[in-house]
């Protein structure tokens, strides 16, 4: 059940600025509604209102509306016309294809002098034999009647036979209402006499100990729904489904407020099924803007043209998004970060990645006159540190001399370092089983202890002669 409430008139107010209070028209078709209420208290300046298209049931909370002009009630299900004597500006009805029965209940619109146009096409009032007739003689003030112009010569046939033809209106509204209530008493059998209980007489009485419809409102409802969905599972069976489907819609029945009815929740429990199965389908994945090691993604979902230059001598950043020049500004949303920029169009985002870092609480949005274009003007950040990749340092090795003191000097190639403190490429390599001494020649024998033995008989040695090795 839909009811009228303050945000619902607001949404329907737009052409007034959302302003209720001093509202001329609203249209409220097509919203499901059950009852009218509230509109005579939040728009009594109110002259025109359509509610054609609901479920509404009863005329009522209209009669503060002193100003209202045209009333559409058409396509409801309203059976007896009542509560409009307080209108006193109205000028036309329209209440085409109701359940209104009770023909004399037009009488009540004696009281609008200014009522020109009546619609009670689509009635079963309308089926009746003197109808027009009776409605012509009973409103004097009306100048049309289902869109058809009322004559002065069928004003006049109309007033003198205006009691012949009340007295058979009557009998067909008692007729109509016994019709009707055999109508009533069928769809509560079908329900199981939930609405109300047999007394003792065999009489039906109203539950007054049952809490008022308007209290707890919303659990009466999620209970209502949570029982009906119990007791009419969805089938998991396309082929049983479509079988019921057809067993509904092809099943005669009556032209009822009650049928309606049954229609509408039909129809209602078909949308809510339909919405079920569709949440549980997977939902697809979240949008990835930023990747799980940190790396910030390029992304264009609006698909707009864009370019991201950079101003030399303001030192900034300049981002032109080429956003469509009709759009409200409300629709866009900015977030400056010091590497990228996210821009949220009609809910879908832009980013791009900053080629160096910007200051955002000195950044700047604006919006061109010209051509609507967003422009982001993004200073860059001072002392900015740029990453490198640094070179291994050469580090010297450490080493132990000899004597257990530790050396950072380079290792060098020595030979007996504690002797010497120069390299001596004479005893590189030694003679085996020698401590020291020259390297061996191939083809001549060491001297020896005993002298010079080796030499020629002539050999004399020069001291300042190097030997020859």
């Amino acid at each position: 059940m839909v009811y009228i409430t303050e945000e619902l008139v607001r949404q329907r107010a737009e052409h007034n600025e959302g302003q209720i209070f001093s509202l001329e028209e609203v249209s409220l078709h097509q919203q499901d509604i059950e009852r009218m209420e509230h509109i005579d208290r939040w728009c009594r300046d109110l002259r025109i209102l359509y509610l054609q298209s609901n479920l509404i049931s009863r005329i009522e909370n209209v009669g503060r509306l002193k100003k209202l002009q045209y009333l559409n009630l058409a396509l409801n299900n309203i059976e007896v016309i009542e509560n409009l004597e307080g209108c006193e500006s109205l000028q036309k009805l329209d209440l085409t294809v109701n359940f209104v029965g009770c023909l004399s209940s037009v009488e009540s619109l004696q009281h609008n002098v200014l009522l020109t146009e009546l619609f009670l096409t689509g009635n079963p009032c309308s089926q009746f034999e003197g109808y027009r007739h009776y409605v012509v003689a009973a409103l004097p003030q009306l100048k049309w009647l289902d869109g058809t112009e009322i004559s002065r010569s069928e004003r006049l046939r109309a007033s003198q036979r205006l009691e012949e033809v009340r007295r058979r209106v009557r009998e067909q509204e008692e007729e109509h209402l016994r019709r009707r209530a055999k109508e009533k008493e069928e769809e509560m059998r079908k329900k199981g006499g939930e609405e109300k209980k047999p007394g003792s007489d065999g009489r039906w009485y109203t539950d007054i100990t049952a809490p008022a419809p308007e209290e707890n409102q919303e659990e009466n409802k999620k209970e209502k729904e949570n029982q009906e969905t119990e007791e009419n599972p969805a089938p998991n069976d396309p082929e049983e489904e479509e079988r019921l489907e057809k067993e509904f819609w092809h099943t005669p029945c009556a032209f009822t407020p009650e049928s309606r009815l049954e229609t509408h929740r039909h129809l209602e429990e078909k949308k809510k099924a339909k919405e079920k199965r569709t949440q549980k389908k997977t939902a697809p994945p979240p949008r990835t803007l930023i990747t799980a090691e940190g790396r910030v993604l390029n992304i264009n979902e609006p698909k707009l043209d864009f370019s991201l230059s950079e101003d030399e001598e303001n030192n900034s950043i300049v981002l032109s998004l080429e956003v469509y020049r009709h759009m409200d500004t409300s629709l866009m949303d900015v977030d400056v970060q010091p590497s990228y920029v996210r821009v949220k169009v009609k809910g879908k985002i832009f980013q791009v990645v900053l080629p160096a870092e910007v200051k955002p609480d000195s950044s700047a949005a604006r919006r061109s006159q010209t051509t609507g274009h967003l422009v982001l003007s993004m200073p860059r950040a001072e002392g900015e540190i740029k990453v490198m990749k640094s070179a291994p340092r050469w580090t010297p090795r450490r080493s132990i001399s000899p004597r257990g003191r530790s050396r950072t000097e380079p290792e060098r190639l020595e030979a007996e370092p504690s002797r010497r403190t120069h390299i001596d490429l004479a005893n590189i390599v030694r003679r085996p089983g020698a401590q020291e001494g020259p390297l061996e020649t191939p083809g001549m024998e060491p001297a020896t202890a005993a002298g010079h033995c080796g030499f020629s008989q002539g050999f004399m040695d020069d001291p300042d002669v190097p030997p020859l090795v």
